[in-house]
């Protein structure tokens, strides 16, 4: 059987598979109806261009979009335009996405949710579970960079039920522009710049970005008795702030023994956590990501009083009073 993940033993949001996904400290949380998880067994639907309803001020990528009510009877099928071409990178069913986005509804035009005003992007996987179907099917082939337009009956949207948090009934036709930001999956790496890696008493992370395991050598020498946090590579992205979420690539060691005890590199998988969580789990990981810059990769040295201390999970290869190694890629923020 599988080894339930350790940080997803502390952290029952934690873990996430590329199979689902399930942060309480996501945006899609704080917004009330946001492309939020819809599980359904309705065929994929037939791609339309329209009609779509036109966007009237707040036409430039990035910017928050002003939307006209739509105009007569919406398309029983989704309604899908590129209304800016990207040039990024092709998004895939089952990636995570990083987007912006406004969301109003087809006969009233009334906005029900937007995240430019947040200014803080929506992370979320294209995965059914995940996402609403519309979301799913109309983005995946799109570049990053891109803009899109797209109108999604009930039917891929939320249903019969509709949302009642957020006035949507069980036969409104949504609209939501979305800009593209970026998108990441189980091969994604930080992209920095190498940081120097010069104290010899500190254990060495390779600097690879192709989403293989970065190899770690720890030094025989005894552990650090504080916690140390240092850039292996050093991304331009904003620092994380410990009220936030993160999607990574990790790797967890154990200082003396040097053994694994978990990782996401190379497993078909990320992580996403949110910083207040882990402050319940693993306190020293939570402060060692505070403060670092999205698109970095980070090495974090834990000493046992702000790991697992001396009630490490059964079955492992962690022991009591064991320091812990973290090699830990920030590819994206909520």
């Amino acid at each position: 059987m599988r080894r339930r993940s350790l940080l997803l033993a502390a952290v029952p949001a934690g873990l996430v598979t590329l199979a689902g996904c399930g942060d309480d400290k996501s945006d899609s949380s704080k917004a009330g109806a946001s492309p939020s998880p819809s599980v359904s067994s309705v065929p994929p639907p037939k791609i339309v261009d329209g009609p779509l309803p036109a966007v009237t001020a707040g036409r430039k990528f990035g910017e928050k979009p002003t939307v006209a009510k739509g105009s007569g009877e919406p398309s029983k099928n989704l309604a899908v335009k590129t209304l800016i071409a990207g040039s990024g990178r092709t998004v895939a069913e089952n990636d995570f996405v990083q987007a912006d986005y406004l969301g109003q509804i087809w006969s009233t035009g009334k906005v029900f949710d937007n995240s430019y005003d947040r200014k803080r992007p929506l992370v979320i996987q294209l995965a059914q579970g995940s996402v609403i179907d519309g979301w799913r099917y109309a983005l995946a082939g799109k570049k990053t960079g891109s803009r899109v337009e797209i109108a999604v009956p009930p039917t891929w949207g939320y249903g019969k039920e509709g949302n009642a948090k957020a006035g949507i009934k069980g036969t409104d036709t949504l609209v939501f522009v979305i800009d593209l930001i970026d998108s990441f999956n189980s091969k994604s790496s930080a992209k920095g710049e190498p940081v120097p890696q010069t104290d010899a008493a500190l254990p060495k992370v390779a600097t690879n970005t192709d989403g293989e395991v970065p190899k770690v050598t720890i030094p025989k020498a005894g552990p650090p008795k504080k916690l140390v946090s240092a850039y292996v590579l050093e991304g331009d992205g904003p620092e994380l702030k410990a009220d936030q979420a993160v999607l990574c690539q990790f790797q967890g060691l154990v200082w003396d023994s040097g053994k694994t005890f978990e990782r996401t590199y190379g497993s078909g998988r990320l992580s996403q956590f949110g910083l207040e969580q882990m402050q319940q789990a693993v306190k020293g990981l939570a402060q060692g990501l505070t403060g670092k810059k999205v698109g970095s990769r980070v090495l974090i040295v834990i000493p046992p009083e702000l790991g697992y201390g001396d009630n490490p999970p059964s079955g492992g290869v962690i022991e009591k009073g064991s320091t812990l190694v973290f090699t830990v890629d920030i590819l994206a923020a909520m």
